[in-house]
């Protein structure tokens, strides 16, 4: 619940380009992804090469907020191939019109709040798992939402997200698994720019779908983890 909490308030960070370890983390950023070009302000025409909208990132992230930018750091930091696959858009038969990678990370971390309900104040998913442990009152049914459904797969300990509440990092996983996986869907539906939204939808679905899995005992068990390389 503690490690739940700490994440509901990661969520509710603002980026704010005043503070200096906000300022950081866009640095960091910057040059995991441009290692050998130097970066010649916060605010520069130099960030449309990420495929934000505009020469300061800041104003993207007013959709995800700071942990947007941890997710995408943390995505650098640790899968950097599946980073720069994305980022230059390495594999598969690209569309002409491609979608823009920063502005893409960002709407993924939002996709990921809304789907795991962690958008408005106390969490209904953490409420969800108290209800179900304490009451008993939900019961496992194919109607019931995926939300509620995640819920009862934690009280039974055979969930994947089940480490969200014990693990600091597992939601930046999650959004590692999910960039690649809209990756995957976006050539396989061989989308262009304006499809971005139904192959969001597409992989929101399968994510939903994974994570109900009755083998998937941790994040790493997902079949969409083997999409991602170090």
């Amino acid at each position: 619940e503690e490690c739940l909490q700490r994440l509901q308030n990661r969520i509710d960070i603002a980026y704010d380009s005043s503070i200096p370890e906000h300022q950081e983390a866009l640095r960091a950023l910057w040059n995991a992804a441009f290692p050998e070009e130097e970066l010649r302000g916060l605010i520069s025409e130099q960030w449309k090469e990420m495929g934000w909208q505009g020469k300061d990132p800041s104003t993207d992230f007013r959709g995800g907020g700071f942990i947007s930018l941890e997710n995408l750091l943390f995505f650098a930091t640790n899968f950097p191939k599946s980073f720069k696959d994305l980022l230059w858009k390495l594999e598969g038969d690209r569309s002409v019109w491609e979608y823009p990678f920063a502005v893409a990370g960002v709407n993924i971390t939002f996709m990921l709040i809304q789907m795991l309900d962690l958008e408005a104040g106390y969490s209904k998913f953490l409420l969800l798992v108290v209800q179900v442990f304490l009451f008993q009152v939900i019961v496992f049914n194919p109607t019931l939402p995926f939300i509620s459904k995640l819920a009862v797969k934690i009280e039974n300990h055979d969930s994947a997200f089940l480490p969200l509440i014990e693990n600091e990092s597992a939601f930046d996983l999650l959004y590692c698994i999910t960039f690649k996986l809209m990756d995957h869907q976006w050539l396989a539906m061989r989308a262009s720019y304006m499809d971005f939204n139904t192959v969001m939808k597409a992989t929101r679905r399968q994510l939903e779908r994974e994570l109900l899995l009755e083998d998937i005992t941790r994040l790493e068990d997902l079949p969409s983890y083997s999409l991602l390389t170090r």
